[in-house]
């Protein structure tokens, strides 16, 4: 996959965590957009490294998905614990 394909991964996974994890984000759309970009790199980059499943070049593998959407809800939990109370 290019770089362009982990970009479009990554705003749909980002999608699919906002959706997963309703609620007001700090950071609004973009915020989540580029948290969602983000998880797709450190998912697919955690689990060639660490769960000895390389990245496919297929944009289409479901691991690759699941790692993106995982990456994705871990830095918006996250976002949302260190940022959470900036909008109110």
């Amino acid at each position: 996959m290019t770089v362009i394909s982990w970009i479009i991964l990554g705003l749909l996974a980002g999608a699919i965590a906002k959706f997963l994890l309703p609620g007001r984000d700090p950071g609004g759309l973009v915020g989540t957009t580029l948290i969602g970009i983000a998880g797709a790199f450190i998912g697919g980059w955690i689990s060639a490294r660490w769960l000895d499943h390389p990245v496919s070049k297929d944009f289409y593998d479901g691991a690759t998905w699941a790692a993106a959407i995982g990456g994705s809800l871990v830095l918006l939990i996250a976002y949302r614990l260190l940022f959470g109370n900036s909008r109110d």
